[in-house]
């Protein structure tokens, strides 16, 4: 069994991409700026956003982070946002999910412009990547795309199960997985009310879980040889840590593990490699890759 390392596959290529920075400043070209709008103060959203800025430290980028209570009023939301979409310094940016109840988080996404929308949220990213266009691809796929490449992953023709349906990961998943320039496989999508989900799981090549719910892959679900992407990190109680609590993921590592070929951790596995996405994606977008 070999576990995927997420940790040290996103500090090897956010090393390629600071070196891909420092050259793009030595011909004289603009540092790349990654801005993000954090509501309210979440424990989770705090975490990854505090991330996000010593990832873009760590690259070589300008970092801005934009605050409001959760308080905020949905028309002052759009008006940053709107002032952001015409900052010319600002090459992308992020409004970080999720937002208060009170406010739209659909309007939000839509009033992004896609040119700068480095999380791929925005449809005009989403019917791109759907049909296999050039555009910023949502950070979490792309990340699990990478470290499939990056551990020699055997993807086309291979039968692929992905647990759960959610636009940020479970359908540009499985959009991915089946388009011939990315995974080329044989795609199955999965859920909670799935009447055959353990016999196509038990079939399953790859498993791909990101249903949110803590240890629901179980060993009976897997076959020898598989290889298991874990994207599952609900906090629970856990009285020994100092913080009260502990991630979890989707798998029950211990008794999966040993019936993988390979495996990625919780936490150390995908989640480090969705920041290193939303670096790669900001890069493509100073660097006006996708959108003139």
């Amino acid at each position: 069994m070999t576990l995927i390392d997420g940790k040290a596959t996103a500090a090897a290529i956010k090393g390629e991409i600071a070196e891909e920075v420092r050259a793009i400043l030595a011909a004289g070209g603009k540092q790349p700026h990654l801005a993000a709008i954090l509501v309210g103060h979440d424990g989770g959203s705090e975490t990854y956003v505090k991330n996000k800025v010593i990832a873009c430290e760590a690259c070589g980028f300008k970092s801005t982070l934009i605050r409001f209570e959760d308080d905020v009023t949905e028309e002052v939301l759009l008006a940053k946002v709107q002032e952001l979409n015409h900052d010319d310094d600002v090459d992308g940016f992020i409004v970080q999910l999720p937002l208060p109840r009170h406010i739209d988080e659909q309007k939000v996404i839509m009033a992004i412009d896609y040119r700068k929308d480095v999380d791929g949220f925005h449809p005009v990213n989403v019917g791109r990547m759907a049909i296999g266009l050039p555009c910023f691809i949502s950070a979490t796929p792309l990340g699990i795309l990478t470290l499939l490449r990056r551990y020699g992953v055997k993807t086309s023709g291979k039968k692929c199960v992905v647990l759960g349906r959610s636009n940020i990961v479970g359908k540009p998943m499985a959009q991915l997985m089946m388009q011939k320039n990315y995974g080329d496989a044989t795609v199955t999508v999965c859920h909670s009310h799935s009447a055959t989900l353990r016999e196509e799981c038990r079939q399953a090549d790859i498993i791909i879980a990101a249903i949110g719910q803590p240890d629901f892959v179980t060993a009976d679900m897997v076959r020898e040889g598989a290889v298991v992407i874990d994207v599952g990190t609900t906090r629970v109680p856990d009285s020994s840590r100092k913080s009260g609590y502990r991630l979890n993921g989707d798998v029950k590592f211990d008794e999966v593990a040993p019936k993988c070929e390979m495996i990625t951790p919780v936490p150390g596995g995908v989640g480090p490699m969705t920041i290193c996405s939303l670096m790669k994606n900001t890069l493509a977008a100073a660097k006006k890759e996708y959108y003139q």
